[in-house]
C-alpha cells in the first residue's frame, strides 16, 4: 500500500467515466476505494483505525446531492481491518477544476472522462457547505436521496451568510454558520440514530433544557436497515473555553496558595469520601486555601448536572427516554461488560509493567495483588437490592464536555463512551455514572496540575498528592450535596444514601479501570492517576 501523503501524488488517476456516472463504473470504484482512499484516509484526524491494520475499504452506499452549480456525492465507506472487525465512515465527495478549489487539501488529482480536476472532501467547498445549510433551514425531505433534512423548532428563517471550520478537526468535523450555528458532521457512522442527535433534540424540543446548545437541525440517512445520523446542527454558545481548562487554572491557583499562604498540608482537615457538604459546612482552613468561588462554581455544575438528569428521566411518553428499574437482563449485560473490560485491562497492565517505574509501578503491583477484590466488586451487583431507576445518561461526562459561559455551564457532546458499541451507549444506566465520570475528571484535573507544574510548587510530590486527595474529597462533597438535593426535589429516583454510595463507588471503579487502559496505551506516566483512584475507591 502506498503511504505517501495525499498531497504528494506524482501521477494523475485517469478514468473513462464522467463524474456524473462514476459510482456506476466498477473501475472507478475499485481504484477510488483502494489506491486513492487508503492513501488519504489514514492521515485524517477523524479516522479511528490508526491502532489497527487496514485490510481494504469498500464503498457500501452512496447518494448524489446537487447544488445549482455542482454535483456532490455522499459516500458511505466500510473500512475492514486485519483484526477481523470493521468501521463505517461518511465522506462527502466533490470533483473540482483547479480554479474552483477552495482548499489545498485534495484527495487526488484525477481525469474524469475528458475533464481534469481534483477529488476533494466536499466540506472544503463553500458551495457544498451552503447547500447543507440551505437544505436544513428549508427542511427539505428528498425521498429519492434517502436524505432527511430536519429544521429544529427553535430556528427562525435564516439565510446563509458565511461558513468556516471550527478549531482543529477531531473525530468529527464541525462547521460554524453565520457565526450563530455549529453543524457537526459525523465521520464515523452507525446504522442507528446517533445518541448526540437523539438526546440533543430531545432536551431542546421535548424538555426545553436550557443548559445545552439548542438543537437547530439535523441530517439523517433513512435506509431500510435503520437511520444513520450524518449531521447535527446546534446553536453556537458563546463561551470562555471548556471546564477542563477552567479547572486546571483554578487548581493551579489553589496549589499556588499552599506556598503563598504558608499552609501546612498536615494540618488541613480531612473528611470521609462521599461526605455531603453544604458550603457553610466547609472548614474555614479549606475556604482560606481553595477560595469560596471555586466551591460555588462546583455547586453550579452539580445543579446543571442534576437538571440534565431530571430532564433525561422525566418523560413518560417516549420509550427511549422513559425511566426503568433494574432487572436481571441489565445485570447480565453490566457484569459481562465489566468483566470483559477488567480482563482487558489486566492484560494491558501485565504487558506494560516494563514501562512503569516509581509510584506507578508500586500502585500497579498493588492493583495486581488486589485484582480478585476488584473483580469481586464488579460481580457483586445485586439488582434486587436496587430501588433507584435507570435513565438515558450523557455516558461520557467529564470537564471537557462542559463549556464555561460566564458563571454558568453548558453541557454538550452526548455521543457516549467512544469504546462502547452504539447499542451499549443507548442502554439506560444509573445517572450516578455521569456523576462518577465528573468526579474522575476532578481527580484528573488535580493530578494533571501536579504533574504539569512539578517545578512550580516547592513541595514533595507525595505531599502534593496528599493535599490533592483532600481537595478532591471537598469537591466531591460539595457537588454531591447540591446534586442529590436537586435530583430528589425533581423526583429523580437515585435511591437512598446506602444505594447512592454503592452506585457511586461501582461507577467510579468502572471509570478508573476504563481510564487505566487509555493511560497505559498512550501515556504510561499518567497511569498513576487511575491507579491511585482505584486504590482510594477500594481502600486496599
Amino acid at each position: 500500500m502506498n503511504t505517501t501523503n495525499q498531497d504528494t501524488f506524482t501521477s494523475t488517476f485517469e478514468f473513462k467515466t464522467t463524474w456524473e456516472t462514476c459510482f456506476d463504473d466498477d473501475d472507478f470504484v475499485k481504484v477510488f476505494s483502494s489506491d486513492i482512499l487508503e492513501n488519504y484516509i489514514i492521515n485524517k484526524r477523524w479516522y479511528g483505525g490508526k491502532a489497527s491494520t487496514l485490510k481494504y475499504i469498500e464503498v457500501v452506499d452512496q447518494f448524489k446531492i446537487t447544488s445549482k452549480k455542482n454535483t456532490y456525492y455522499g459516500v458511505l465507506l466500510e473500512v475492514n481491518f486485519k483484526e477481523a472487525f470493521y468501521q463505517h465512515y461518511f465522506m462527502p465527495l466533490a470533483f473540482m477544476a483547479k480554479e474552483e478549489l477552495d482548499t489545498s487539501t485534495v484527495i487526488a488529482p484525477v481525469v474524469m472522462g475528458k475533464q481534469t480536476g481534483y477529488l476533494v472532501d466536499a466540506l472544503h467547498q463553500e458551495d457544498f457547505r451552503k447547500l447543507l445549510f440551505d437544505n436544513i433551514v428549508k427542511s427539505k425531505e428528498t425521498p429519492a436521496l434517502k436524505l432527511v433534512f430536519h429544521k429544529g423548532s427553535s430556528i427562525e428563517k435564516e439565510d446563509y451568510q458565511s461558513s468556516r471550520f471550527m478549531g482543529l478537526e477531531q473525530s468529527n468535523t464541525s462547521i460554524i454558520y453565520n457565526d450563530s450555528f455549529v453543524l457537526k458532521i459525523f465521520r464515523r457512522i452507525y446504522v442507528s440514530t446517533n445518541p448526540d442527535y437523539e438526546i440533543s433534540r430531545f432536551l431542546t424540543e421535548r424538555m426545553h433544557f436550557e443548559n445545552t446548545p439548542r438543537y437547530t437541525g439535523s441530517i439523517n440517512l433513512a435506509l431500510a436497515e435503520g437511520n444513520i445520523t450524518l449531521g447535527l446542527m446546534q446553536e453556537l454558545v458563546s463561551n470562555q473555553g471548556d471546564a477542563w481548562k477552567f479547572m486546571l487554572e483554578q487548581i493551579d491557583g489553589v496549589f499556588d496558595n499552599l506556598k503563598r499562604k504558608k499552609i501546612k498540608i498536615d494540618k488541613l482537615p480531612d473528611i470521609a469520601m462521599f461526605k455531603r457538604l453544604r458550603i457553610n459546612e466547609i472548614p474555614p482552613e479549606i475556604i482560606d486555601w481553595a477560595g469560596l468561588s471555586l466551591f460555588l462554581r462546583i455547586q453550579t455544575l452539580a445543579l446543571r448536572t442534576a437538571e440534565m438528569h431530571i430532564a433525561l428521566g422525566s418523560d413518560i411518553h417516549e420509550t427511549a427516554f422513559t425511566p426503568t428499574t433494574y432487572n436481571g437482563d441489565y445485570t447480565v449485560w453490566l457484569k459481562n461488560r465489566m468483566l470483559y473490560q477488567f480482563q482487558n485491562r489486566l492484560n494491558i497492565i501485565e504487558n506494560s509493567l516494563h514501562k512503569l517505574d516509581g509510584l506507578a509501578l508500586e500502585l500497579a503491583h498493588q492493583f495486581m495483588e488486589n485484582k480478585k477484590l476488584v473483580r469481586k466488586h464488579f460481580v457483586d451487583f445485586d439488582w434486587t437490592k436496587m430501588k433507584s431507576e435507570r435513565i438515558r445518561i450523557h455516558g461520557d461526562y467529564h470537564l471537557g464536555q462542559v463549556l464555561v459561559n460566564g458563571d454558568d455551564f453548558y453541557i454538550l457532546d452526548f455521543e457516549g463512551e467512544p469504546e462502547s458499541t452504539i447499542r451499549d451507549r443507548k442502554v439506560k444506566q444509573p445517572p450516578l455514572k455521569d456523576v462518577a465520570g465528573m468526579f474522575r475528571s476532578f481527580h484528573y484535573a488535580i493530578y494533571a496540575t501536579i504533574f504539569n507544574n512539578k517545578e512550580k510548587y516547592p513541595f514533595e510530590q507525595e505531599e502534593l498528592f496528599k493535599a490533592g486527595e483532600i481537595l478532591y474529597k471537598y469537591f466531591v462533597g460539595v457537588f454531591l450535596e447540591t446534586y442529590i438535593e436537586k435530583a430528589q426535589s425533581g423526583n429523580l429516583n437515585i435511591g437512598y444514601n446506602h444505594e447512592i454510595d454503592f452506585l457511586l463507588k461501582y461507577c467510579l471503579l468502572e471509570k478508573a479501570v476504563y481510564e487505566l487502559g487509555y493511560e497505559l496505551n498512550s501515556r504510561p506516566r499518567w497511569a498513576v492517576i487511575p491507579l491511585r483512584g482505584i486504590q482510594s475507591i477500594m481502600n486496599y
